[in-house]
């Protein structure tokens, strides 16, 4: 087989979108539309400099208002498709509550064991973050996505066959960008080849995306 006819496997950029006044106060957003606040909107230009050098061959975005606004100020929005199984967590009853206040209430509430009432299951979100996974898996070379917190830390663990519950364990700050792939040397293991990557302006951050380690 010569070079130019080697299948590059995919190579999935996950983004969660920039920094909202919801996302600042720890609010739990689902399906409320919030725009980026000021820092949001320099957090996702910035994205666009630490993507520059990248070829995509497909862009995928939420369609929730932060996220698109995120994948345009990366300089992508022209390639992006909307893709409504990368929308936020449905939150039901706590849309728009913080975890803290929640769990004042339930000591053992834990979203991704217990989802949410009149919102979605986690067996729902499983579905959805698996069929997203199936659809993925079809591609190849580089592909972004911009997505959410919860959502996004649900399709890291699917990714690499874990059960959602692990999900607790892969947070996402804002302007975040992760990669999920499969292992060079065994081509059939899906791993995260990078975690939570943020800006060298954010607190702590790793010193390139090469480096970076867990950004809570």
């Amino acid at each position: 087989m010569s070079v130019s006819n080697i299948v590059t496997p995919v190579r999935i950029y996950l983004i969660r979108h920039g920094e909202t006044e919801w996302a600042m106060n720890r609010r739990l957003t689902g399906h409320t539309d919030v725009a980026l606040t000021a820092n949001g909107e320099s957090e996702a230009l910035e994205i666009a400099q630490r993507l520059v050098a990248i070829p995509f061959t497909h862009v995928f975005t939420s369609p929730r208002q932060r996220a698109r606004q995120t994948c345009r100020l990366a300089k992508l929005g022209k390639l992006a498709e909307i893709e409504p199984d990368l929308a936020e967590w449905d939150y039901g009853d706590y849309e728009g509550k913080r975890s803290v206040d929640i769990r004042r209430q339930m000591p053992d509430w834990n979203l991704y064991q217990d989802g949410c009432p009149q919102g979605e299951t986690p067996e729902q979100v499983v579905e959805r973050a698996d069929r997203q996974i199936a659809r993925l898996r079809t591609h190849h070379g580089n592909v972004a996505l911009f997505s959410h917190g919860h959502f996004g830390s649900a399709l890291a663990v699917r990714w690499i066959g874990l059960p959602l519950t692990a999900a607790a364990h892969f947070p996402l700050a804002t302007a975040s960008i992760s990669i999920l792939t499969f292992n060079p040397h065994y081509p059939e293991v899906p791993v995260i080849a990078l975690w939570n990557a943020v800006s060298p302006r954010q607190v702590n951050p790793p010193a390139t995306l090469a480096d970076a380690a867990l950004q809570l």
